[in-house]
């Protein structure tokens, strides 16, 4: 490969972990200096942040080689009511979820709701996701057609939909056991297979670009 396009790639990817970090820099600044597990409520008062900036890098990907910066912030802005929207219905009722799950473990009744409750946040997962690259694929897509799609097809290609979740739980291991090196050097290559993914999940219908 051309050196200049390892390099351009190398930059690109490292400006578009900056910007992330930037985009989500509350969030950020709570897994760098706090213990999350006593600090989790601010990380979940945050966690809508991701919505937005998951869907500029998203844009990045797609738009690359073109200027990250500006890519980058210009979908954020685009993109923020929706995808904000979206971050915090799946975030307030993933809370509930585990709140749920929480009270079911270790009682009678867990066998029977703890199958039930995973399936839900799985589902709700994956269609948060796939509803995050329509929308950078697609900036004037509505958010009830952009979850029907995400719902249906998250479902129906689940295979492809399992190999995002494990790479964003292997980014999430990864944050949580060294976070400077998630944020600032794996984060653009794990979001790029995410994203590749996702586009392939969603391709059957056509709607993606």
């Amino acid at each position: 490969m051309n050196p200049g396009r390892i390099f351009q790639a190398v930059h690109t990817a490292l400006l578009t972990n900056l910007l992330l970090a930037i985009a989500c820099a509350p969030l950020v600044l709570v897994v760098l200096t706090t213990d999350p597990g006593r600090t989790w409520p601010l990380l979940v008062l945050f966690a809508p942040l991701g919505g937005p900036a998951l869907v500029a890098v998203f844009t990045v990907l797609k738009s690359y080689p073109s200027p990250v910066v500006k890519v980058f912030w210009t979908a954020w802005r685009t993109s923020a009511r929706r995808a904000l929207t979206t971050g915090t219905l799946a975030t307030v009722v993933l809370l509930v979820l585990g709140v749920d799950a929480r009270w079911a473990w270790g009682r009678p009744i867990g066998a029977l709701v703890l199958p039930m409750i995973t399936v839900a946040m799985t589902l709700i997962a994956v269609t948060t996701l796939l509803v995050l690259v329509l929308l950078a694929d697609r900036p004037g897509t509505r958010l009830r057609d952009a979850a029907r799609a995400g719902l249906h097809l998250g479902v129906r290609r689940w295979y492809l939909s399992l190999l995002s979740l494990v790479t964003l739980v292997l980014f999430e291991a990864l944050l949580a056991a060294r976070p400077a090196i998630a944020i600032g050097v794996v984060a653009s290559p794990l979001l790029y297979v995410v994203w590749a993914n996702s586009r392939f999940t969603l391709t059957p219908t056509g709607r993606t670009t």
